[in-house]
């Protein structure tokens, strides 16, 4: 039976190293604050944007919120990022996704300071994540990397899988490991023989999108296992991309969905912003 890693845990002890750096910056005269700007009424957006301010609000952090309406044009989107990349009390700025159709979210992502871009998806830091000199990590691979080290899981040496290739979570996630010496393979939808490469995994990553995609019978008995994914099935109960039941019988270490990688996510982001803070100071 494998035992949990548990995102909650984690999160709540990286929290508390938060506050203490925010308390540090602040004795020295040094506020820190993050940007968060929400175009529309996204019901999941703005659920993302409340967790985003309360997790400000518990590490000392001033939040600012841009809540803008569906029919903001991608001007002034532009201006208003302009005005965040100049204000010395933002040290991030974030444009909760998905942006009404109208606006090409790659202009607006690209026009934030790569400075402030506490996503990392701006591309001079996701060249400075391929080279393995970075200042902001995107947050799902970075959460999971701490997970891996809260639970002295070492990367060095194993044969890593990510099922998932996307900018999001597949590629940088496939970046940190490769970092930490990991060997590493990227799957996705066009791999042959699937299961073959999974089964040779000593760390497994599933961040595909598919309820219960990855079954017992694709993972290697003691591997270590994350699940990213975060699916409703067919009965509308909140899962992961992995057959959880199925597969802790033969892990190592399992993240559990919910609970797992998702409270790590937004605990990241509240990192990079702290350290573009750090930065500044």
């Amino acid at each position: 039976m494998a035992e949990i890693i548990s995102g909650k845990v984690v999160s709540a002890a990286k929290r508390e190293e938060l506050k203490e750096r925010v308390k540090a910056l602040n004795e020295k005269g040094i506020s820190t604050g993050l940007a968060v700007i929400i175009v529309g009424n996204n019901s999941a957006s703005r659920v993302y944007v409340n967790n985003k301010k309360k997790g400000c609000e518990e590490i000392g952090v001033t939040s600012f919120e841009y809540a803008l309406s569906e029919e903001t044009t991608e001007a002034e989107l532009l201006t208003l990022i302009n005005e965040l990349n100049n204000d010395d009390r933002v040290d991030g700025i974030l444009c909760q996704l998905p942006l009404p159709k109208h606006i090409d979210e790659k202009v607006i992502l690209n026009f934030i300071d790569p400075a402030k871009d506490v996503d990392a998806f701006h591309p001079v830091n996701v060249g400075h994540i391929m080279i393995g000199d970075f200042t902001f990590l995107p947050c799902t691979p970075a959460g999971i990397m701490e997970m891996l080290k809260f639970y002295n899981i070492s990367v060095s040496g194993k044969k890593c899988v990510v099922i998932g290739r996307s900018n999001i979570v597949g590629k940088p996630m496939a970046m940190l490991l490769l970092k930490e010496n990991g060997t590493v393979e990227i799957c996705h939808s066009r791999t042959a023989n699937l299961k073959e490469e999974t089964l040779s995994a000593d760390i497994l990553v599933a961040a595909v999108g598919i309820a219960d995609f990855v079954t017992a019978d694709m993972v290697k008995e003691g591997a270590v296992v994350i699940d990213v994914g975060m699916n409703r099935n067919a009965e509308g109960k909140l899962c992961g991309d992995v057959c959880f039941d199925e597969v802790e019988k033969k892990a190592s270490f399992i993240t559990p969905v919910p609970g797992g990688v998702g409270p790590m996510t937004i605990t990241m982001l509240l990192e990079n912003t702290v350290r573009s803070a750090e930065a500044k100071a």
